[in-house]
């Protein structure tokens, strides 16, 4: 008897366990848990960015953009994409130059590091920190390359 209740007990408990977390961000039904492979980083809030862009790095950090941001992002940094729309996102718009200008770089630092919401984090094993902030200053540049709106 006891041995028939045992896996009749443990897919009750399955089937009614909370949503599985990892690092205490929810797990998307059927996902496959990642787990993490190292602590988290301490807040780089108020740091400023200690790299110096360079023409490979900036190359780098665009490759990067493609890869990881640009598909919700979007190509030139506005934030409207399909992806986006989808999710029901309001993105920044990085391609508007007061967009960013009153956050800090340690902060953005963070939220690339960390994820926020629905954007999940940059992992460091994907891009080391100096890549994070390269990838901060070619965010920034995204708007230099915009024309600036005209004056109301």
């Amino acid at each position: 008897m006891l041995k028939s209740i045992l896996p009749l007990s443990a897919v009750i408990l399955f089937a009614f366990s909370p949503t599985p977390t990892m690092g205490g961000r929810p797990q998307q039904p059927g996902a496959v848990p990642v787990p993490a492979t190292e602590p988290a980083p301490a807040p780089a809030t108020s740091k400023p960015n200690p790299v110096k862009p360079t023409a490979e790095s900036q190359a780098k950090a665009k490759s990067l953009y493609q890869i990881d941001c640009a598909l919700c992002h979007g190509d030139n940094g506005n934030g409207k994409t399909d992806v986006a729309k989808g999710m029901g996102l309001s993105m920044t718009d990085f391609s508007d130059p007061k967009s960013l200008a009153g956050e800090q770089d340690g902060v953005l630092f963070d939220t690339i590091r960390n994820g926020k919401d629905k954007m999940p984090p940059e992992a460091a094993g994907r891009a080391n920190d100096t890549m994070v902030w390269n990838l901060i200053l070619y965010i920034r540049g995204l708007s230099k390359s915009q024309p600036m709106a005209p004056a109301k």
